[in-house]
Parts: structure tokens; C-alpha cells; sequence
């Protein structure tokens, strides 16, 4: 398989130095609640370009679910990217679901609690876009690791509706910004969950970030891109990280990387404009892109 280095010009914004900006360095986005169940509030905290109108704006909009094994890990996972992409002129959303437990019961995988919410989280985003001042027709949706699984059964696999969600709202997306999802092998076990069952021609172009130690997860990502070459899907990017780990995007360099790259990514489906504004490290870290 061929190689390419991913070339990548600095930025202008954000520090080269080892002290860049994380998630707890961002402030807060707006909170909204997008779901109420026995007695449970589910939220997202959404990001807003400076200066935004609702009234006369409509720009895309972008959706991330956060890792954490199906049963831990908080939103602000993706504080730091929704911030940036809202400074690029985006709105973004990052999103808390129910987390599954050991003591769920329920038919069929623990995980399809968080599927379910997902969809909820999705229909909302869109319900409401003329009041956030988004475009319904062009979402954006992206997890890490849980979250990359999460969202992408959120999107193709038509089950697993809340019975309260309005289903005049498909949860249907334009891209997909995808770092190390969790596709495991016992997925296969609960068709709700696997997302090689509900992969089609169609499938919306994705970009996706692994580590190249993260065997036990490219093994799953391996079958379904696998599957995605045999279906003529070609508008899947699918960038490595040499000598990287699971969830190596969340740390530095690798964050304002994975970040860049999706920046580029979304302008060449036209969906943000402008060059992107933040710098990369002179270190020697590279991404390499799979073709």
C-alpha cells in the first residue's frame, strides 16, 4: 500500500510550543438539553462562530460523541475541536449520551443505549438548526474511539429510534470526522451494533485517524474499510500515526494534527473555507494518508 506524507504548511493561531491549548484551557460553550429521560437530562455544548446570527446565518454544523468504552468519558473531549472549527466559522456540538453499564439487561448489546441517544442528539441538532443557525443538510458527525462507533450506527443503522424522538428529522450526515472508532470484532454478536451489517454504497466520505500500535482496534477498522473498498466507497481518508497508540489524538502534537487535517478535509468537500489557522509542530511528526 502506497504512503503519503501529509504535508502540513503552519498555522498562525495557536502555539508550536509543547504548551498548547487543551480542552480545560477552553471556555464553555452553550449548554442545551436535548433529551429528558426518567428523570435524566441529556445535554450538548454547543460552539458558535464569533458573531453569529441565527437569523442570517446558515452554515454547517458539526456533531462529536465522546470515547470512554461505552460506559465513561465526558463531552469535553471535543471542547478544544469544536472551539476551533467554530473559530473557523462552523457551528459544533459536542455531545453527552447515556453511558451503558455492566448492569444493563436489556436485549441485545449494552451499547445500544448510547446509539439510541445519539440519534436523539442528531434529530435535535437538526430540529432546532434554524435557531442554531445551521444548515440541516450539511452535518457534520465524529467520535473518538466509543464515539467513533457511536456516531457512525447513529447514521446508518435505520433501528434503534427512541419511540419520543420526532422521526420527521433523519439522522442522515455529510462527513464523517472519525478518530480511532471502535469497531470491535464482538460487535458482529448484536446486529443493532455492527456497523459492517448497515454499511452501504453510499456511505458519506469520512476521514479517520488511527494509531499504527492500536492493533486491536485497526483490526476492526481493517474489516470495514476492507468491506468499504468492495462497495467502490472511495472518499474515505485514512491517515496513520506512526508509532502511536490508542487515543493518540487527544494529546499534543497529534491533536492540532488530526484537527488540521479534518480542516482540510471538510474544505475540500467545500464545507469550510479559508486556510486553516492552526500550527503545527516543526518536531517531525507526520501523518501518513493509506491509498
Amino acid at each position: 500500500m502506497r504512503m503519503v506524507t501529509f504535508c502540513l504548511l503552519l498555522g498562525i493561531i495557536f502555539s508550536c510550543s509543547e504548551n498548547r491549548a487543551h480542552s480545560e484551557d477552553i471556555p464553555e460553550g452553550k449548554i442545551y438539553s436535548y433529551k429528558e429521560e426518567h428523570g435524566a437530562t441529556r445535554e450538548m455544548e454547543i460552539h458558535f462562530p464569533q458573531g453569529h446570527e441565527s437569523t442570517n446565518d446558515s452554515v454547517p454544523g458539526i456533531i462529536m460523541f465522546h470515547g470512554g468504552g461505552w460506559g465513561g468519558g465526558k463531552r469535553d473531549q471535543f471542547r478544544y475541536l469544536c472551539h476551533y472549527f467554530a473559530s473557523r466559522g462552523l457551528v459544533a456540538a459536542t455531545v453527552s449520551y447515556q453511558l451503558a453499564t455492566k448492569a444493563d439487561t436489556g436485549e441485545g448489546s449494552r451499547k445500544r443505549v448510547c446509539i439510541k441517544d445519539a440519534k436523539s442528539a442528531i434529530r435535535w441538532y437538526k430540529q432546532h438548526a434554524e435557531e442554531l443557525g445551521i444548515d440541516p443538510q450539511r452535518i457534520i458527525a465524529g467520535g473518538g474511539s466509543a464515539g467513533g462507533h457511536i456516531c457512525l450506527l447513529a447514521t446508518t443503522n435505520p433501528g434503534l429510534n427512541d419511540a419520543n424522538d420526532d422521526r420527521n428529522y433523519d439522522t442522515s450526515v455529510v462527513a464523517y470526522l472519525l478518530f480511532n472508532p471502535a469497531l470491535g470484532m464482538a460487535d458482529a454478536k448484536d446486529y443493532e451494533v455492527d456497523f459492517l451489517e448497515h454499511l452501504s454504497p453510499d456511505f458519506p466520505p469520512a476521514i479517520v485517524f488511527f494509531g499504527s500500535k492500536d492493533e486491536k482496534w485497526l483490526k476492526g477498522w481493517n474489516s470495514a474499510y476492507t468491506k468499504m473498498q468492495s462497495l467502490d466507497i472511495r472518499s474515505v481518508e485514512f491517515w496513520i500515526a506512526e508509532g502511536q497508540e490508542h487515543s493518540f489524538f487527544n494529546k499534543q502534537p497529534w491533536q492540532d494534527m488530526t484537527i488540521r487535517a479534518s480542516d482540510e478535509f471538510l474544505k475540500s468537500l467545500g464545507l469550510i473555507h479559508g486556510e486553516p489557522t492552526l500550527a503545527l509542530p516543526q518536531t517531525g511528526e507526520k501523518l501518513t494518508k493509506n491509498l
